[in-house]
């Protein structure tokens, strides 16, 4: 029998190669999550994964880049699109609906989903120093990207901190429903049962989103008439 040629070689070398990361990212993602950094050894990850504990020198220099990887990495399916929010070129409704659609989808992986979930809170907890990276690189600009909608809703040059407090609020949303998905589905289960009831969050959490933007802008209406009334009262009173 004649013996594979070279380029097929290469392509089963290559895709080898591919499951052999993958099964240490998840490999890794199932130990860091439940043990942490430091108590979590490569031996006991590359025995988990079924391969050489070389390979994880070989494909991520050694455990910190391991861990990086399982961090950052998205594990379960591609992440939406955020360049249109990150660059402030889309309205304000779909700005809301793709930051939540980043809290959303992953919650259609389930196992996958809360060792994520468990991962980040421990990393906030046990810091190795990737949650200051995860504020600065991930959470400060989306941030940014909301207040500067809400701002163009406004009509305000500037942020006040009236629309820090909101952007917060509405991004509080979408943080709740993913990090306390166990008391969630412990109150009930039947509002993330398959994936349509996730999607349905999905909607609900722009239409309250919605309410709040509402709300705001009649504060401030109502604010804007009253001010002047204030003043005057003021100048009496001298």
């Amino acid at each position: 029998m004649s013996a594979a040629p070279p380029l097929e070689r290469q392509r089963a070398a290559r895709s080898d190669g591919e499951q052999s990361r993958a099964r240490l990212l998840h490999a890794g993602l199932r130990l860091f999550a439940l043990q942490g950094f430091a108590k979590t050894s490569t031996r006991e990850i590359a025995e988990a994964a079924n391969t050489n504990i070389a390979a994880i020198s070989y494909y991520f220099g050694d455990k910190a880049g391991l861990y990086r990887a399982v961090f950052f990495e998205p594990l379960g399916s591609p992440p939406p699109d955020m360049s249109g929010l990150l660059a402030g070129s889309c309205s304000l409704r779909a700005g809301l609906r793709c930051m939540f659609a980043s809290f959303i989808e992953p919650l259609k992986h389930d196992e996958t989903a809360r060792l994520c979930i468990k991962l980040h809170c421990r990393e906030m907890l046990e810091p190795t120093g990737l949650w200051e990276e995860e504020i600065d690189n991930g959470i400060k600009p989306m941030h940014a990207a909301l207040v500067a909608l809400l701002c163009r809703r406004f009509g305000l040059k500037h942020a006040d901190d009236d629309v820090q407090r909101l952007a917060i609020s509405i991004a509080g949303l979408g943080v709740h429903l993913f990090v306390s998905r166990d008391v969630i589905e412990a109150l009930a289960p039947q509002l993330s049962a398959t994936p349509e009831a996730v999607d349905l969050w999905a909607e609900r959490l722009l239409m309250y989103a919605q309410a709040l933007i509402a709300a705001e802008a009649r504060r401030r209406k109502t604010a804007a008439r009253t001010k002047p009334t204030r003043n005057m009262g003021r100048g009496a009173d001298r």
